[in-house]
């Protein structure tokens, strides 16, 4: 039992170490976007779009750091130049950044809080950077 516990997580090792590191980088920044509600807008919970703007944009900033160096290292294993690889992992998490806005502006606009925009838009952003990261930025030859 334990060996095939062993094996399929060696088959799936790639997965569970996105998903480690993206629990990780969720924590990272979250933490920063609501620090910054915090600090910014007194804890609001039903921010105005320029308040959605301006704290996406902190979370995305805080993620895209944290997750660049995690997901190079831990999770893809990549020795290609850092400098090649860079560019290419910040216009991917773009994409990403500006369907998280989408997102949190139609919640918006919905009435619905910020927690429950943001618990909605780290999954779909979290399915959208694991396979721009696999397809495009972490290569393997």
């Amino acid at each position: 039992m334990i060996a095939k516990i062993k094996a399929l997580c060696k088959k799936h090792e790639e997965i569970i170490a996105y998903l480690i590191v993206g629990v990780l980088t969720t924590i990272v920044s979250w933490a920063a976007k609501f620090l910054a509600n915090a600090l910014f807008f007194h804890n609001t919970m039903y921010p105005t779009p320029v308040q959605n703007f301006i704290l996406s944009t902190i979370n995305w900033t805080a993620g895209v750091i944290f997750a660049f160096f995690t997901n190079r290292k831990y999770v893809f294993k990549s020795q290609a130049p850092m400098l090649k690889e860079a560019p290419k992992f910040v216009l991917s998490r773009v994409s990403t950044w500006i369907l998280d806005i989408v997102v949190m502006q139609i919640f918006t606009a919905l009435g619905l809080n910020l927690v429950v925009g943001t618990l909605v838009s780290a999954v779909l952003v979290t399915v959208a950077n694991y396979v721009f990261s696999k397809l495009f930025v972490f290569q393997k030859k």
